[in-house]
């Protein structure tokens, strides 16, 4: 008797695609190796396992870059995670140099307090130290950011963004989680912490994304409805969702158009992809639909 075919979980047909894509883009460019800088977040973590897969773990090279907003927690898990891998390690504390950048600028920024610039600095400064090894070593640079980051702009122009692929810009946030969790189903590859813990950029004391940004359930609800389905903002309301937060985020995501055309490619793993299945005008008079 025939034994019925079983069909790989979503999660799988996921994973499978992105190991798929990231190795044949980096074959086809000509790359054998990538490096990545590993912040101790879910992101950051399934991307590299997502390399370890796909080009073998003595062609990945992870970096850890501290700032004195980093927390121990963070450094623990992005150590223990390239443990996990077995894959290259290393660190690179960026403290100094942001400091000496600060400095640069006191004169320019005098009477004026810290704020985003100073956060932006940070990422920017990551940007610069991951390209330098990518250039010395030879090896493309990927990207860390989903989707939920990408759509609404929580990401930093020629800071985390610089890179040759955006691995998983095309990944909703909370289908991170839900691809992290499959990771781990026989046993711990990404820190466990690293799922549990409340996500953060930690450019600044204390931070939190959801200081920012609605819960990623809402947020990814609402990105679906009108990036993919593209659903109105009065029909997204109609769903259920909250009129303010709705208004919050379409704005966002319009206003971020010029953020991702500056992005580094994608996999496109969902039916809009940014800059594949979805182009619009980068300026526009963006205004609320009726």
């Amino acid at each position: 008797m025939p034994v019925p075919l079983q069909k790989p979980c979503g999660e799988e047909q996921l994973y499978k695609a992105l190991v798929l894509g990231l190795r044949d883009y980096l074959h086809k460019c000509g790359f054998k190796s990538a490096v990545l800088g590993l912040s101790g977040g879910i992101d950051s973590a399934l991307t590299a396992v997502l390399a370890v897969a796909a080009l073998g773990k003595e062609n990945v090279r992870g970096v850890s870059l501290p700032s004195r907003f980093s927390s121990q927690g963070s450094l623990d898990d992005a150590r223990i995670l390239a443990e996990n891998l077995g894959i290259q390690y290393d660190v690179v504390a960026i403290q100094p140099a942001f400091e000496a950048v600060k400095g640069l600028l006191k004169p320019i920024f005098a009477g004026r307090t810290e704020d985003t610039t100073e956060e932006n600095i940070q990422a920017r400064l990551r940007g610069v130290i991951l390209m330098a090894m990518s250039n010395k070593f030879g090896s493309l640079l990927l990207t860390t950011g989903n989707k939920s980051e990408l759509a609404v702009g929580y990401c930093t122009l020629y800071g985390d963004m610089c890179g040759g692929l955006a691995v998983i810009s095309d990944v909703p946030k909370v289908m991170v989680y839900r691809l992290s969790k499959w990771i781990n189903r026989e046993r711990e590859i990404i820190p466990d912490a690293s799922i549990t813990k409340a996500p953060s950029a930690e450019l600044r004391p204390d931070q939190k994304d959801q200081d920012s940004l609605p819960p990623y359930e809402d947020l990814d609800a609402i990105l679906d409805a009108y990036v993919v389905d593209v659903k109105s903002r009065v029909e997204i309301i109609a769903a259920g969702h909250a009129e303010a937060t709705v208004s919050r985020v379409l704005k966002l995501i319009d206003a971020s158009e010029y953020k991702r055309r500056q992005a580094a490619p994608g996999l496109k793993v969902t039916s809009k992809a940014f800059g594949v299945g979805r182009r619009v005008p980068v300026a526009q008079r963006y205004r609320e639909a009726s």
